[in-house]
């Protein structure tokens, strides 16, 4: 009876849509004590987006539960990102896509002598390429913004089929991500901030 009361009711992908996770690569290997002017950090940033994950690191057993139970993993074509997602799922098949990769991280032209850690310049060159458009022929902020709604509207997709979705990519580009999918009216439910490892979880409903 129940069959025939809802055989002629529209069907859905699914009941209900999956989650997204957006988490973040482990720690990369490249040394943080040193002391960097522009060019020495143009150069850093460089070797940082080529190198992958400190040798040795454990993910949290938090995430590798997760990681576990969801439908699709996505990781970033970076080093550090397949790295990353190869130590959660071991010989598990995943997805690489370059939408997902880092935000760019020009230096401002200070002068020479001025020199700061990688941490204060990574913080700088942020904050100059936000709010001051400061791409150095590189991708603008807006070029990021339309990526990032791009990156959103795919994960969106899988986890509407009501499929559990795992994103393991970059600080900076996966809180942009996060503000697409709240535009999308996507709640964030979990948020352990933004040190290596940590997950930012998103639901919706």
């Amino acid at each position: 009876m129940a069959d025939a009361l809802t055989a002629d009711l529209p069907k859905t992908a699914a009941t209900r849509p999956g989650s997204i996770l957006l988490a973040r690569h482990g720690e990369p290997d490249i040394a943080r004590d040193v002391m960097l002017n522009a060019r020495g950090y143009e150069d850093y940033w460089g070797r940082y987006e080529e190198l992958g994950i400190r040798p040795g690191q454990t993910p949290p057993r938090e995430l590798l539960e997760q990681a576990a139970k969801a439908d699709v993993i996505i990781s970033s074509v970076r080093r550090r990102s397949i790295e990353s997602t190869q130590a959660l799922v071991g010989g598990r098949e995943f997805a690489r896509n370059p939408i997902f990769v880092e935000a760019p991280l020009p230096a401002p032209g200070f002068p020479g002598f001025l020199k700061m850690s990688p941490k204060v310049w990574g913080f700088t060159a942020r904050f100059w390429w936000w709010f001051f458009n400061h791409h150095a022929g590189q991708e603008t902020r807006a070029e990021a913004e339309s990526r990032a709604d791009q990156a959103a509207d795919l994960i969106v997709e899988l986890a509407e089929q009501g499929q559990d979705v795992m994103v393991l990519a970059h600080g900076f580009f996966n809180f942009m991500i996060g503000r697409s999918l709240r535009k999308r009216g996507w709640r964030l439910t979990a948020n352990q901030g933004w040190k290596y490892w940590s997950t930012r979880r998103f639901e919706r409903g």
